[in-house]
């Protein structure tokens, strides 16, 4: 049975967030074709039990404590990365030959133990992280936080470089960043974001309200609501639901003054999935250029209209999809247009989703070129 060695930057469950979610699937795609999986997770606090969802889909679980010690900041190795970094790690991929792949370059401190060892080296690119934390800068209104992002970035663009080329592949998210790997290291593989959809859902024609759904503690996140909320205030006879379990203090006073704006919780995916169900369109914002967003594939398997503008992804056949709104002018007619407009896209979605964005033959590449002599 052929054995994988996943290096994951958190606990990959509940699958919740964008780069969990890629990982959860991911690890239950590769599990479904056989793969014995060993999979490494760094965590702030190391859970009281394995979820039995993850126990089932691997050989084994480990835990490692991100470290906590604040003068790492001052590392010239980026925070998110130096942090990841455990000596019961490297014992632990010494003791099982097998191949290495890493869940984002703030995984991949570990390599600079492992440069004479004979491990075969991967890496899933979730993020162009340079840019990534350089769009955390522009969107973060707090100064300290804004200096720790644009510090994080400058940091990021050196290690990426001296990074890249480690891998004997670099399996990239979006076209952008294959793009750029290829130019520089010559090993991208382009691999989309696994989502766990299996089946575009069928939904009525019409649905109740808009929706937004999202985690508000990111400032990218935050930043994309609050100017969707400004929107929808000045078309009060459309209502938009606010999805998320992580809105802060000011964003509920704001959103508890305007009458056809509401915020719920998600809980879980049971809940947000009934929230798509009765949307009739989602509103997908971004400010940050870092390839296709899962809550994209969500939108577009499980619910209606979808309204994204330029940074939700760059992927022609997704674009073609949604309705795109390059700036407010856009998303605002966008929105009373389609308020009016019959959902009769099931069967269009159908034939380009579950024919060329499913999980099972992305693990089914992925496996070709990790286990190839």
């Amino acid at each position: 049975m052929k054995e994988l060695h996943i290096i994951s930057f958190n606990y990959p469950y509940p699958p919740s967030y964008g780069g969990i979610i890629d990982v959860y699937y991911k690890v239950k795609a590769l599990s479904d074709l056989g793969i014995k999986i060993h999979l490494h997770c760094f965590v702030d606090r190391i859970p009281e039990k394995i979820d039995p969802e993850v126990q089932s889909i691997t050989e084994n679980v480990l835990f490692y404590k991100k470290k906590k010690n604040p003068f790492l900041y001052f590392s010239s190795t980026p925070f998110a990365s130096v942090i990841r970094n455990s000596d019961a790690l490297f014992d632990h991929l010494e003791r099982i030959k097998a191949p290495i792949l890493f869940e984002g370059l703030q995984t991949t401190k570990i390599i600079d133990q492992l440069q004479k060892k004979e491990h075969k080296l991967f890496l899933r690119l979730h993020n162009n992280e340079a840019e990534y934390y350089k769009g955390l800068s522009f969107s973060e209104k707090n100064l300290f936080k804004k200096i720790i992002y644009r510090l994080e970035a400058l940091k990021y663009k050196g290690y990426q470089k001296k990074r890249l080329k480690e891998f004997k592949a670099v399996f990239c998210l979006s076209e952008k960043e294959y793009q750029e790997t290829e130019l520089y290291s010559k090993n991208a593989k382009l691999i989309h974001l696994f989502h766990g959809n299996h089946q575009v859902k069928t939904l009525s024609q019409k649905g109740d309200y808009f929706l937004f759904h999202g985690d508000l503690s990111t400032a990218d996140n935050k930043k994309a609501a609050e100017e969707t909320i400004k929107v929808f205030k000045n078309l009060p006879q459309y209502s938009l639901i606010i999805a998320s379990d992580r809105a802060s203090d000011d964003l509920k006073k704001k959103i508890n003054t305007i009458e056809n704006i509401s915020l719920v919780p998600i809980e879980n995916n049971k809940n947000l999935n009934r929230l798509f169900e009765r949307a009739q369109a989602n509103i997908l914002l971004s400010y940050q250029n870092t390839g296709t967003k899962v809550k994209l594939f969500n939108a577009l398997y499980n619910s209606r209209f979808v309204i994204i503008n330029q940074n939700i992804t760059d992927d022609p056949s997704l674009i073609n999809l949604c309705l795109f709104a390059s700036n407010t002018k856009k998303l605002r007619q966008h929105i009373i247009d389609v308020s009016e407009k019959d959902y009769n896209e099931n069967e269009i979605r159908k034939a380009i989703l579950e024919r060329n964005y499913s999980d099972g033959p992305k693990a089914e590449a992925m496996v070709k070129i990790i286990f190839t002599n």
